[in-house]
């Protein structure tokens, strides 16, 4: 771990699609020596199921997700998973002390649900917890188009102290591979959670190409 603080965080997932960003950003957690408290919506391990194929979220899941060996122990890595029906966990309670709350990727459903001020699950619970004890909640919203009714749930959540932060990569670093599409998204999660990282460059830092285009616009103005 570098010299930063080691921090803790709880991480939600839920049932819109983008797996690769919740791994990403769990990875990177974890590596930085960070503790992660997860949960999953069961939409949400289905969406690992299908699209990192992730049979079940138990202690060899978990591993997989992180990146280790199914036969490691996640919690001695910093992980620590729950189910999604256990209202009662520690991450439920205004006691339980974090550095902030992601959800990676958050589903409109889930999105609505927390402005409505539902916790019938440990996702939407953590998440108002995280507001009401005024503690950081990003809330990485993935699905296209919007609704009014999401639109509205945002603005509440937005007045209530969350940050919505769409998943919307940026295209003028020049990605060339998927990965280098999620870096870019999980990048600007991290910032946002205040954690020192190294996924992607910054605007300014994209060499002679991105600034060419630049002048050539500026010249033909």
């Amino acid at each position: 771990m570098s010299g930063e603080t080691r921090k803790r965080f709880v991480l939600g997932i839920t049932g819109a699609s983008g797996a690769l960003y919740a791994r990403r950003v769990l990875r990177a957690l974890l590596e930085g020596g960070h503790e992660v408290h997860l949960a999953a919506t069961p939409f949400g391990a289905r969406l690992l199921h299908d699209e990192l194929g992730i049979e079940r979220l138990d202690r060899a899941g978990l591993a997989t997700l992180a990146g280790l060996s199914e036969e490691s122990d996640p919690r001695e890595h910093g992980l620590i998973g729950y189910s999604a029906r256990d209202v009662g966990a520690p991450v439920a309670s205004g006691s339980f002390r974090h550095d902030g709350m992601l959800i990676v990727p958050c589903s409109s459903h889930t999105m609505n649900s927390i402005a409505a001020g539902t916790g019938d699950t440990l996702v939407t619970r953590a998440a108002a917890v995280s507001l009401k004890e005024r503690r950081p909640l990003v809330i990485a919203h993935r699905e296209s188009p919007l609704t009014l009714i999401d639109i509205r749930a945002m603005e509440t959540l937005t007045l209530a102290g969350a940050i919505i932060a769409p998943c919307s990569p940026g295209f003028y670093f020049l990605p060339r591979r998927v990965e280098d599409v999620v870096d870019f998204v999980a990048a600007r999660l991290l910032d946002l959670l205040k954690v020192e990282h190294s996924l992607s460059r910054r605007w300014g830092e994209c060499g002679p190409i991105v600034e060419g285009i630049v002048e050539s616009d500026a010249a033909g103005s």
